[in-house]
Order: structure tokens, then sequence, then C-alpha cells
């Protein structure tokens, strides 16, 4: 496991669960080429910094073709525009350009194309305690409708990827939920869930940008938001297709669990 400080806390708890330790960084190529020695197939979870993650992706890619690393697993997400207009390119271009590297490496891959974790949904529209007390999902993503996957359930694909990866050779898969839902139907599963009224409300942009920065929501914040919620009024995250009960040998769990999970 590639840890950035191999002396921290949790990397000496996950040493001790039994996993080998490898300290390298993103942003460093040579610890990288190191950490990857020996390394047969790796499974590359994509960076979380928006900004600088397309130079770190090429640093993971440039090291592990260095130190003959022989298949990576791409953690990718998916989506339907890809152009350099479209609502999410700012987020999406990393992937799409990780994605090109890698089908024109030479090195084996699979392509793990994630929808958009159930995770964020209180990111996006609150937690219990807000949502209970303003009785309002509000949240500009109009009728869109975005197939919602639990992370756990892209955990256990991605393992079992992993332990049989020569039947997964140089394949792209499509990871998403059980069903596609719009926020109307967010707020009436956290409404039932909680037994308070909760109205869901779409307002315009202006509108929508005005309430956060009263309640003192950082710009950049407020513009990721406001990215994803046109993505998924557009349709970006509607899909019928999907490869994750394939991978499972089950449904995926359903976003009404989930969200009782969440919202209890």
């Amino acid at each position: 496991m590639l840890v950035r400080d191999s002396e921290s806390e949790k990397s000496k708890g996950l040493a001790k669960l039994g996993f080998e330790i490898r300290q390298g960084s993103y942003t460093d190529p040579t610890s990288l080429e190191r950490a990857f020695h020996d390394i047969e197939v790796l499974f590359f979870v994509s960076a979380s910094d928006i900004e600088g993650r397309q130079a770190q992706h090429l640093n993971v890619l440039e090291a592990a073709r260095k130190a003959g690393v022989s298949h990576i697993i791409y953690t990718s997400a998916g989506h339907k525009n890809t152009a350099a207009d479209g609502p999410l390119y700012p987020v999406m271009s990393a992937h799409i350009e990780t994605e090109k590297w890698l089908q024109s490496s030479g090195i084996n891959f699979t392509i793990l194309r994630h929808n958009l974790y159930a995770e964020v949904i209180p990111m996006f529209v609150g937690d219990k305690a807000a949502l209970t007390q303003s009785q309002t999902l509000f949240y500009p993503a109009a009728n869109g409708l975005t197939a919602f996957v639990a992370r756990e359930d892209l955990i256990e694909a991605g393992v079992k990827i992993a332990k049989e990866i020569d039947h997964h050779i140089n394949k792209i898969y499509a990871f998403n939920g059980k069903v596609n839902l719009d926020f109307e139907k967010v707020a009436s599963c956290i409404a039932e869930i909680t037994a308070t009224q909760i109205a869901y409300v779409s307002p315009d942009i202006t509108s929508y940008k005005n309430v956060m920065e009263g309640y003192g929501v950082p710009a950049p914040i407020i513009d990721l938001l406001l990215m994803f919620a046109q993505g998924i009024a557009q349709g970006e995250f509607e899909t019928t297709d999907n490869d994750l009960p394939g991978i499972l040998g089950r449904a995926p769990i359903d976003l009404a669990t989930f969200l009782q999970r969440a919202y209890v």
C-alpha cells in the first residue's frame, strides 16, 4: 500500500493489519518509481487534487512504466460530455487524459468508470440536522437523474477484479448504482427516513450562489457544487449501462438503503 508518510499512526496501523507499506507521493516521481519496484498489478486510485491531478497522474503512469508494472487498474469516472466546454470538464479532464495515456501506454489496463458516489449526497445537500431544520433540499440540479453508487460496492468490485486480473485485461467497465434517481426522489426518501417533511427546491444559479454565500460557504466549494449540479441537470450521470452487478454477482446497494444509513 502506498502512503505519503510511513511513520504516521495510520500507516503503522495498516502495517499491523498485514499490509506492506511503501512510501511515495503522486507529486514525487522518484518515490513512486521506488515504491512500484517489483509490483505487477497497480491499483491506481485517482488523485483528489483537482487542479494538480493531471500532472500527478502522469507521474504515476511514468513511474509505473519505468518500474515495469505490467497491469494498471484505474479508478476513473463515468460521464457523457467529454468536450472542453462540457459542464464537468474541469473535474473530468484528468480522467479523460489518464484513460488516453493508459490505452496508448502498452501496459495492460482495466478502467473502472465510477458514477457519482452516494456518499456525496450529504455534501451536496446537507446532513440530517440541516435538512430536518430547513425542511428543504436546496440544490440546482433540476430534474436530472443520477445512478448514485455506494463506495463499498466499488471497493468490493475492485478487489474482485484485482484477484482475477487475467480476466479483465484491457477492459473498460461502467460501475453505476441500481437505478437512476432525481433529487426530488432523494428528498422523498430522506423525508421518510427522518419523519420530516422535506421539499426539493431547484433554484437558479444566482439564487443558489447568494444563499450559499450567505451561509459563508467558500467560493471554490460553491463553484464545485454548481459544476456537479449542472452536470446532473444535463444528464451527465444518467445511464442504463452497468457492469457492476456482473462483477459483484449481485445487485448494487439500493440508494434508499444507503440513505437509511446516512440519515437515520
